[in-house]
């Protein structure tokens, strides 16, 4: 039975994955000092035992979190230690642009790189990150895992609008992927054209397929403030769509997105999953929340 820890703000992932698979709960004790540093604690024997430890990356105290037990863990003794990382933050900084520019989803990968080997290895599991490449960052004997939340993508949806819908994606950045997902539920993919007028702003041009009547559903891996999403929105229902929704798998919501989201008045649902604890708060008739723990629990059992 493997050992399951989880940093603070993943303890509701922990607390699903306990209540779904065989893992012995392991505690932890962290507690902070007048001048701002913080104590940690692994409250549970650690040596010889096979241990998961759930942590994203969504703030740099949090990725501190994460690392330091991590190498606790290893310290203690572990036999084995997987990570699972379900939103790992700074992926969309995978390249410099402007030069000089840090390239903070290589350099995180290098951190979490730099925790030290247990016996059997290290394994760090990543849920549908914006780039194919950013698992390459990782260095040493680190093994990353790229999960796809592609069965909970598709059962959204479906419960959303059946068998006949448009499936969609908010620039052609997104429509390789967008259109694969698109062919392995049979229905057609959409992309809108953008022309970029500033740093940040953009146009959009053009569709590349005909929407008119059709149920949309605009799928974004992140929903950070929406605004890209409610511009192609906008589009596709100018371009005659009958009802739009949107799902992601990393819900931000960033500076009160979803509130301007449903008040845009062009979506009917949103379907998120629970990567990041941000969605938790959030949830109500307009924002539907698929959890991720069964997916886990799965790819956990493979490693």
């Amino acid at each position: 039975m493997k050992l399951l820890f989880s940093t603070q703000n993943y303890q509701y992932l922990y607390n699903e994955l306990l209540s779904i698979g065989l893992y012995e709960a392991g505690k932890t004790e962290i507690k902070f000092f007048p001048d701002g540093e913080c104590y940690k604690r692994l409250l549970n024997d650690v040596a010889g035992r096979d241990v998961v430890l759930v942590g994203g990356t969504i703030s740099d105290i949090d990725t501190l979190e994460l690392y330091d037990f991590a190498c606790s863990i290893e310290k203690q003794g572990a036999n084995s230690l997987v990570l699972v990382v379900p939103y790992y933050g700074y992926s969309t900084m995978e390249r410099a642009v402007k030069s000089g520019e840090v390239v903070t989803a290589k350099t995180r990968a290098r951190l979490l790189s730099a925790i030290p080997n247990t016996g059997k290895g290290n394994h760090i599991v990543l849920c549908d990150l914006h780039s194919e490449g950013i698992p390459h960052y990782f260095e040493g004997n680190i093994i990353p895992v790229h999960l796809y939340c592609k069965p909970l993508i598709i059962d959204a949806c479906k419960e959303l609008a059946g068998e006949d819908f448009i499936l969609a994606c908010t620039d052609a950045g997104r429509a390789k992927w967008v259109e694969s997902l698109a062919n392995d539920m049979n229905v057609n993919a959409a992309f809108v054209f953008k022309k970029r007028l500033s740093g940040e702003k953009t146009s959009i041009t053009g569709i590349n397929a005909d929407v008119k009547d059709k149920k949309v559903i605009i799928y974004d891996d992140m929903i950070r403030t929406g605004g890209s999403l409610m511009q192609a929105a906008k589009s596709y229902k100018e371009a005659g769509a009958k009802e739009v929704f949107a799902i992601t798998t990393h819900g931000l919501f960033s500076n009160n997105a979803l509130e301007k989201l449903q008040n845009s008045g062009l979506f009917s649902t949103i379907v998120a999953t629970n990567t990041h604890p941000n969605v938790l708060p959030l949830s109500n008739d307009f924002l539907k929340i698929k959890s991720i723990a069964h997916l886990l629990d799965s790819k956990i059992k493979e490693l």
